[in-house]
């Protein structure tokens, strides 16, 4: 064997030598990108469990918070219905009826007397009054006048909303 040879021969066992380091690093490598890539999907898998978790959690605070404004917009609206009562009764407080209550909440029927005196409302003349219009101010001796005026004249009940808002303000007329 020549130099030449020895030199070539030496050479490619470096190369040999440097390809099996190459490929020991290339395995090592492998080995922990698989140990990374597992602790990934470990760490992915417990975070899609929590992701769940609040999902389900939310679902249920949803449905609670759903429940609990039910429950209150029926208290609510059970509040509204009394004090729309009592604020009738001290309209009215010889106790007439506007309405007739039924137990379908689709339907208010009005009673007879509301139906009835319909047919006779154009030949029932009442007189003109000289009062001034509700302005939101001091309601209860609005409310009084209106009253007197109603008795003196025998308005029927289903009149007397009509001729009361003939006489509220602007302001006023929005809130009625």
């Amino acid at each position: 064997m020549t130099h030449g040879d020895e030199e070539w021969q030496h050479d490619i066992s470096k190369l040999q030598e440097q390809v099996q380091q190459i490929s020991l690093l290339q395995r090592a490598t492998k080995n922990e990108m698989e140990v990374s890539k597992k602790g990934v999907e470990t760490k992915m898998n417990g975070l899609e469990a929590k992701i769940y978790g609040m999902e389900v959690g939310m679902e249920a605070n949803m449905d609670d918070m759903e429940a609990k404004i039910d429950e209150k917009m029926k208290y609510n609206m059970e509040n509204m219905k009394n004090d729309l009562a009592k604020l009738i009764q001290e309209m009215f407080p010889n106790g007439e009826k506007i309405v007739e209550e039924t137990h379908d909440e689709k339907k208010i029927n009005f009673n007879r007397d509301s139906i009835n005196s319909n047919v006779g409302w154009k030949n029932h003349h009442i007189p003109k009054m000289d009062m001034r219009k509700f302005d939101g101010k001091d309601p209860v001796t609005w409310i009084l006048q209106m009253e007197q005026y109603f008795d003196l004249n025998n308005v029927q009940n289903t009149q007397k909303v009509c001729i009361a808002t003939l006489h509220l303000e602007q302001n006023a007329f929005v809130c009625y």
